[in-house]
């Protein structure tokens, strides 16, 4: 039993040795390479009396009408505040987007309360980062980016910033929950309990070494004000964009050119794959994936080497590649593995490219009821009346009985049905002989691929009799 207790007691004393009694030396070591960021923005104003009315008061539309209608407008300045941090020697300087964004001046607040004016090199909408540079006279005090991926839940963080513009502050937290996704495709959140609030935007999240493993972007809170609940973008999303801007002034993401979604269990079993893992196509328009050879209802189960998880995994992924790289891609279909290699494109300048076309539509025939809906081949009036392209092609839902399958799973009148079991549609006998042949291979469902507003995704629905 002596032995256990002294065991005991050595372990506590290790434990309330990793919990440090003060920041102030990480605080001392850091701050100089933090800043303060000021912007100045002409916007339109008003020669009147300057007037602050409350958000939602019942003056508010009445005064913003009147100023609105004044003759005497003239041109103003409005000013905001942010953080950000120094990462080099020579003046680069890493904050939030939303800081800066449609700023005519920057200006750059040190620690020691010298002020320069900063150049905009680039930004990021996507990760909601910017880069920006100051021409200093002697090297900066700088610091580095740690690897956040080496960040555990329950790990002490330190933020540092301008917290509602009250100047240089210093919080300390724990790390509270790890690879959170707020709204965003390339998303990678620290969630931190270390107080955040409005100006802290782009200021650094340090580890207990000193090393940035974050940027400061987002709180979750009902009244405006810290409620432990920040979110910093992570350092190893940060420097991949850090470093573009650096070298282009802009961003070149990999590009696939298709639509995913995520597997899910009917559809997994609908298609005959054995686990949900992987990212199921629903489009292919014209791009590097439809000349490699992929096809619609393929479901990408490894990319580049690297097992794909869902839908979140592989953009990032094919976003981090580097555009040009000639990668593998093993896709599940027809019920077994197929390896294509595709050679990536750049998505910043493909984002207008149109998804392909159907074919033309055959002689309309009478609707039926099946599978909980009643659906109709694609008519003129139908076109018309739901706006369809002129070429569309399928089966259109004309009503759905709430008390199915079809409902619950989110099928509505005047969605648009273009495949089952990955074969195309155009007449109701096409459906028919789909689920005929499902319920031959013994398969409990059938895939779907319906389109709304123009937007494909797969449906699995029951064909059990």
């Amino acid at each position: 039993m002596g032995l256990l207790a002294s065991a005991l007691v050595f372990i506590t004393a290790l434990q309330a040795n990793a919990r440090p009694d003060s920041f102030a030396e990480l605080a001392e070591q850091i701050s100089d390479s933090v800043v303060n960021i000021t912007t100045s923005t002409v916007v339109a104003g008003s020669d009147g009396p300057g007037l602050n009315i409350p958000d939602g008061s019942p003056f508010e539309d009445f005064f913003r009408e009147f100023q609105d209608r004044s003759p005497n407008d003239r041109a103003r300045r409005s000013s905001a505040l942010g953080s950000g941090f120094v990462i080099s020697e020579d003046g680069y300087i890493v904050t939030n987007n939303h800081v800066i964004e449609s700023a005519d001046e920057i200006f750059i607040e040190f620690f020691s309360g010298e002020e320069l004016e900063a150049k905009l090199v680039g930004t990021d909408p996507n990760t909601d980062i910017a880069l920006l540079k100051v021409e200093a006279d002697k090297p900066l005090d700088y610091v580095m980016f740690g690897d956040s991926d080496t960040a555990r839940v329950g790990d002490w963080v330190v933020a540092m910033g301008n917290p509602l513009g009250q100047g240089f502050s210093v919080s300390a937290g724990i790390v509270s929950a790890r690879n959170r996704a707020l709204s965003g495709s390339y998303d990678d959140y620290i969630q931190t309990d270390a107080a955040i609030n409005r100006g802290n935007s782009g200021g650094p999240l340090f580890n207990m070494d000193g090393e940035v493993i974050g940027v400061n972007t987002a709180i979750l809170s009902p009244n405006g004000g810290s409620i432990g609940i920040g979110f910093s973008m992570a350092s190893n999303v940060v420097t991949r964009v850090v470093d573009q801007l650096q070298e282009f002034g802009e961003t070149r993401r990999g590009w696939l050119g298709v639509r995913i979604q995520d597997v899910t269990d009917d559809v997994a079993e609908a298609i005959g794959l054995e686990n949900t893992a992987g990212a199921l196509i629903t489009d292919v328009p014209d791009g590097p994936a439809k000349d490699a050879g992929v096809l619609q209802g393929d479901v990408i189960v490894t990319f580049d080497g690297v097992e794909v998880a869902d839908t979140r995994g592989l953009v990032r992924q094919v976003g981090n590649t580097e555009v040009g790289k000639v990668v593998r891609v093993v896709v599940f279909r027809d019920g077994k593995t197929e390896t294509l290699k595709i050679t990536l494109g750049r998505r910043e300048e493909a984002e207008a490219i149109p998804a392909a076309q159907p074919g033309p539509a055959e002689d309309p025939m009478e609707p039926k009821d099946m599978l909980g809906m009643t659906l109709s081949p694609v008519t003129d009036a139908l076109r018309e009346e739901l706006k369809l392209k002129k070429g569309a092609v399928g089966l259109v839902v004309v009503a759905v009985d709430e008390a199915t399958e079809a409902f619950e799973k989110g099928l509505r009148m005047g969605d648009l049905i273009t495949e089952a079991g990955q074969q195309k549609l155009e007449r109701i006998g096409d459906l028919e002989a789909r689920v005929e042949e499902a319920r031959d291979a013994g398969r409990k469902s059938l895939l779907l691929l319906v389109r709304r507003s123009g937007e494909p995704r797969f449906v699995a629905l029951s064909v059990a009799e």
